[in-house]
């Protein structure tokens, strides 16, 4: 590279499917402080026509490497549902899944729906510290 050249990298693309503005917002801006590009999708039924996009070649933006994914997303398609439509996407389906939700659950559902959904983990809101969630997000992918 000659020393007027600019080299360009590329940051990772990261999803966020969270109905809430203010909290898809914030994840934004934790994708950004962490040098991640973020698309943040609002419903369960926006996340399965996106799916559907990319699985028939139609999204021509960077594949995301991981999906931070609300449980409960409003409407009839749930985010456990989401999480089951990218395992089967020959696409996305090797994408990491981390579930996040404020409602309490035993250990035993934590499992139940992380089996079901095939998420990698669960979070709680309100999500860890910046570092907490640096951590996870790239342990998740390092270990991919």
């Amino acid at each position: 590279m000659q020393k007027d050249e600019i080299k360009v990298i590329e940051m990772p693309t990261w999803l966020v499917f969270e109905d809430e503005p203010q909290i898809h917002q914030m994840v934004l801006t934790i994708y950004e402080t962490l040098g991640v590009n973020g698309i943040a999708i609002a419903t369960g039924e926006e996340a399965l026509r996106w799916i559907d996009q990319v699985d028939s070649g139609r999204y021509s933006g960077e594949l995301p490497q991981l999906a931070l994914l609300d449980v409960h997303l409003p409407g009839r398609v749930t985010g456990e549902m989401v999480g089951q439509r990218i395992r089967k996407s020959p696409i996305l389906q090797n994408m990491v899944l981390v579930l996040m939700t404020a409602y309490e659950l035993s250990p035993q559902e934590e499992q139940d729906i992380i089996a079901r959904s095939g998420s990698d983990t669960i979070l709680y809101k309100p999500l860890p510290s910046l570092r907490e969630l640096h951590n996870i997000f790239y342990g998740l992918l390092a270990g991919r």
